[in-house]
């Protein structure tokens, strides 16, 4: 393991991102902070998903966690999509670094990002409302999981476009209705037979079951389903992720 080179393309991701922080970390806050504001108001005193659990205090881990997975993903995609079009990916390439280094450099980076995106959210959402997890290991489990996750998608996508509104597509039309359909507004078991079992199989929904069961201890489904679940959706992934990467998947063209 080059050691040196993986920490060297690690720090290069994440300056990378801190470079321009107000559109990748100041932004997404915003962007939760006006979810959690219209959401709140418009439904906060009248409806109660779980006994004792607020309409506002079940949203938060949702918004959480779903600003922690788009940023994971959006960290890794745009910086291999700007590689390519911009033509400096063979600076990455000719390096001296094996696929799976620049793998665990790229997705290091974004679940880097993603996890800082998710404490200013939360610490923002502190203001609304004080609280506090009541199982700190599913936080941090499915926190890391989820991000790693989707970092290794957002290679997955970097690598298939070629331009960037072929990235746009990407986002807009997979990972984002997926992200919106995970519960992050509303528990499953208030949808109809169809919709609920279609939630079922979307795996956003047990990265946001699962965090939000480390913040009050209750879910739609088991939490260490959501983990098993996290778990082997990240081992997919990544599996075909470094697949691709040992192919060159249109990186050397």
């Amino acid at each position: 393991m080059n050691l040196i080179g993986l920490k060297t393309l690690l720090a290069k991701e994440v300056l990378r991102f801190m470079k321009v922080y107000l559109q990748t970390l100041v932004a997404p806050v915003v962007t939760s902070f006006l979810f959690l504001i219209i959401f709140s108001h418009v439904f906060g005193e009248r409806m109660s998903v779980y006994d004792g659990v607020s309409y506002t205090a079940f949203l938060i881990p949702g918004l959480i966690m779903m600003s922690m997975i788009q940023n994971a993903f959006a960290n890794s995609s745009s910086s291999l999509i700007q590689s390519k079009v911009t033509g400096n990916l063979i600076f990455v390439l000719v390096t001296p670094l094996s696929n799976l280094e620049i793998f665990l450099a790229f997705v290091a980076a974004s679940a880097i990002r993603g996890i800082l995106v998710g404490a200013v959210v939360y610490a923002v959402a502190l203001a609304f409302l004080p609280v506090a997890p009541d199982h700190p290991f599913y936080v941090i489990v499915m926190s890391v999981l989820s991000c790693a996750m989707l970092g290794a998608l957002g290679l997955i996508a970097g690598m298939w476009a070629e331009k960037f509104d072929q990235m746009a597509g990407f986002t807009n039309f997979i990972i984002v209705p997926l992200s919106f359909l995970s519960g992050v507004f509303y528990s499953v078991h208030s949808l109809p037979d169809f919709w609920k079992a279609a939630s079922h199989a979307n795996p956003f929904f047990y990265m946001v079951d699962g965090f939000r069961y480390g913040f009050y201890g209750v879910s739609d489904v088991s939490p260490w389903l959501s983990i098993v679940v996290t778990l082997v959706s990240l081992a997919l992934v990544s599996a075909w992720t470094l697949y691709l990467l040992r192919r060159g998947y249109k990186l050397r063209d």
